[in-house]
Parts: C-alpha cells; sequence; structure tokens
C-alpha cells in the first residue's frame, strides 16, 4: 500500500550531558526544560553520606542523584535532545565515562559561591575533546559574578562559553542548551578546518 503525500520527517536525535559539581542544580534543570516527566534517580540523603559529601554551601541539601537524570526536548521538527545528568559526588565518576558515549556536548553547572567544584567536569570534558558551555546557576536571582570573571576565574578556553542562567526557568534552561549547540558546531567546524587536504595527483 502506498503512501499519500509526504513521509513524515524522522527528527535527528543528540545527546546532551548536565554535568557540575554536587547540589548545583543539575536534577532541576533537566526537570525545568524536558518536555516529558523526567527519569530521576534521586535518593533521600542519610548520616553516613554526610560524612562522605562535602554539603559546604548547600547545607539544607537532603536527595541527591546516585546515577542520573534523563529527560527529552525538541528543539524543533528536526531536532530532538536527550538530556542526561549526571550524579555531582565524586564516588559516583566511574559512570560519566559510560554516560558521556556519543554525547554531541555538554553543560558544565557552576556555582558562584563553588566554583571549584566545576573543575572536574571541565577537564573531563576537555580531556575528551567533548565540546561543553559552562552555564553560571544564578541562585534566588543572584550569581554574584559576571561571565567574564566566571571565565578567568576557571581558566577556559577563549572559545568556551560562559552563559548566566536560572535553571528553575524553563527558557533560561532552553537558552543554555541552544549554546551548546552552537558550540558543538563551532567545534565541529573547526575540526573540519583542521584536516588538511589530500594533494592532488597519483602516489
Amino acid at each position: 500500500m502506498g503512501f499519500s503525500g509526504s513521509e513524515p520527517v524522522m527528527p535527528t536525535a543528540l545527546k546532551v550531558l548536565i554535568a557540575g559539581g554536587f547540589g548545583v542544580g543539575k536534577t532541576t534543570m533537566v526537570g525545568s526544560v524536558s518536555e516529558v516527566v523526567p527519569l530521576k534517580t534521586e535518593e533521600r540523603m542519610t548520616e553516613v553520606s554526610r560524612d562522605v559529601d562535602d554539603l559546604s554551601g548547600v547545607e539544607n541539601k537532603s536527595t541527591t542523584t546516585v546515577a542520573m537524570d534523563f529527560g527529552r526536548i525538541t528543539v524543533d521538527r528536526d531536532l530532538v535532545l536527550y538530556l542526561f545528568g549526571t550524579p555531582g559526588q565524586d564516588r559516583f565518576w566511574f559512570m560519566w565515562d559510560d554516560l558521556a558515549l556519543g554525547a554531541l556536548g555538554a553543560v558544565v553547572l557552576a556555582d558562584t559561591r563553588r566554583l571549584e567544584t566545576s573543575f572536574a567536569a571541565i577537564d573531563f570534558f576537555e580531556s575528551r575533546g567533548i565540546p561543553f558551555a559552562v552555564a553560571v546557576n544564578c541562585f534566588h536571582g543572584r550569581c554574584g559574578s559576571t561571565a567574564e570573571e566566571v571565565k578567568a576565574a576557571l581558566d577556559l578556553d577563549p572559545g568556551t562559553p560562559v552563559i548566566l542562567c536560572d535553571v528553575r526557568d524553563r527558557e533560561s534552561s532552553k537558552k543554555v542548551l541552544l549554546t551548546v549547540l552552537n558550540a558543538a558546531r563551532a567545534h565541529a567546524e573547526a575540526a573540519e578546518a583542521a584536516v588538511v587536504p589530500s594533494s592532488a595527483g597519483g602516489f
């Protein structure tokens, strides 16, 4: 049986990681922007974990991601992003390599009160050549630093974008994801330009 009219367009599915230190807002970002009910693997923190996890600056945090968060957002009819939120604690970093497989790019969420918690994620993506953007989560509407100040403090490459955001806000989180897409496009174009064309002629 034939089909009348044009066949439906199958959108391209791309994978983006949401990474960063403990308590910077990864789960909140996935939840704010996902068009489906996000998968969360949060568990309540116990007194035992308080001796393991550094709660400095997030003393009121009562739950933590123990595997990953997952969400989905349709950018347009041709493009769907699958979002994977990584766990932030040191003891779960062994999962990052698996989560990063096939990723187009990443968001590194940063908290200006605890910028040092961003270094591990930045090092991870830089060492694997995965393009990323740093998104500074402005808690309670206050960031405390400008994007340029954060870029300098984290010693980022000039081409790494830094954007201020509020991960509780859907539109703000969408802007972060669009920034990552642009960073991935620029990374791909730079890699293509770096390829030296083969000389013409025979061997």
